[in-house]
């Protein structure tokens, strides 16, 4: 890889001419202390429904969930239940799942909230959706149901399933490890909730039952994050930002596993900007930069003072990330100057799913 040209955001959003070695000098706000930096920073007459594919018994399985659902729903949402994988995709290569299992904003025949499990893979090359009445939502059902995806599709278990709703990680970590699955919380689930967001209008505002103006029963949460411990502290960072080409040199390396990162694929997520379009993003700087690029947790990384000339800075860099539509990145390298990076996160800022 060649030298990571950034440049520096000033205010405006004008770009700072480069030095001489086309690196940025840290901006006022460049020595570490204690404070929050949030780095990472998606009534129909009563019909029994009749019985999908899903609903047939599966080896090993209780399918107690399917038996049970079927008299308490319309029979409607059938037509919206779906189960896809891509045709030219290798199922061995889905490795990771994006899972949210939840109410929906929809009433069943008993004046219940109906719920609904929707699972894909980053790619949405893997899609599921079912409901269920709630009198069955437990770790049995959701467990039966991942078991009925790998079997039904001839795919294999995942290794992760990722899931963003902080309620559901009782049921949702019991399923995943009875399975030997890695249940890991996380709002990174982009293509997930872009999909909901695609499900709102043609699927459940034509349900019979939907409910305008419910609120979600779960919502997203975040826990606080942590004061970083001092052997991983950094040194210095910069507000910066790329053109989307470089961007996306840094994407192909993280896909490579040639560095700690993690990247959504802008395509799936109907993202398209120029090459030359500036990507604002934070550089962070630490002689521990491997260290601290490896861990996966929520850190206070770092502060301003706050004061006129940083306000203005930070407004500018907000600004900046408002006019590519949330993209953002986090780089972490042992110097500003560094030629490659340890650690590269592209970041989207979504709004919260409507349901």
């Amino acid at each position: 890889m060649g030298l990571l040209r950034y440049t520096l955001l000033s205010v405006g959003g004008a770009v700072h001419p480069s030095s001489s070695s086309s690196r940025p000098l840290p901006l006022t706000p460049s020595k570490f202390s204690k404070c929050k930096f949030r780095g990472w920073h998606m009534a129909s007459s009563p019909v029994k429904a009749p019985r999908c594919t899903l609903d047939k018994p599966v080896a090993g399985l209780t399918n107690k969930s399917s038996q049970v659902a079927a008299p308490t729903l319309t029979g409607i949402e059938d037509e919206w239940e779906v189960t896809k994988l891509a045709a030219d995709i290798d199922p061995e290569s889905i490795s990771e799942w994006e899972l949210d299992f939840c109410s929906r904003p929809i009433l069943d025949i008993r004046g219940k909230k109906i719920w609904e499990l929707v699972v894909c893979d980053s790619k949405r090359a893997l899609e599921f959706t079912r409901f269920y009445p709630n009198n069955v939502i437990n770790s049995i059902t959701l467990k039966d149901a991942i078991m009925s995806i790998v079997q039904t599709l001839g795919v294999p278990k995942p290794q992760t399933i990722r899931f963003f709703r902080s309620q559901m990680k009782t049921i949702v970590s019991k399923a995943c490890n009875e399975l030997g699955i890695r249940p890991v919380p996380s709002k990174r689930c982009l293509s997930l909730i872009r999909w909901l967001e695609e499900r709102y209008e043609p699927v459940y505002m034509r349900h019979p039952g939907f409910q305008e103006g419910a609120k979600a029963l779960l919502t997203l949460e975040q826990s606080s994050p942590l004061e970083l411990p001092d052997n991983l502290c950094g040194e210095k960072w910069a507000f910066v930002q790329l053109p989307l080409a470089a961007v996306q040199e840094e994407m192909a390396i993280v896909q490579e596993e040639s560095c700690f990162g993690s990247v959504p694929d802008l395509d799936i997520l109907g993202i398209s900007l120029s090459d030359d379009t500036l990507i604002p993003g934070v550089a962070i700087a630490s002689s521990r930069a491997m260290g601290l690029a490896g861990v996966s947790k929520r850190w206070i990384y770092a502060f301003y003072r706050k004061n006129r000339q940083t306000d203005q800075e930070a407004e500018a860099w907000e600004a900046a990330k408002k006019a590519c539509g949330g993209l953002h990145f986090l780089a972490i390298q042992e110097s500003l100057d560094s030629d490659s990076c340890d650690g590269f996160w592209l970041i989207l800022d979504m709004p919260n799913p409507p349901v």
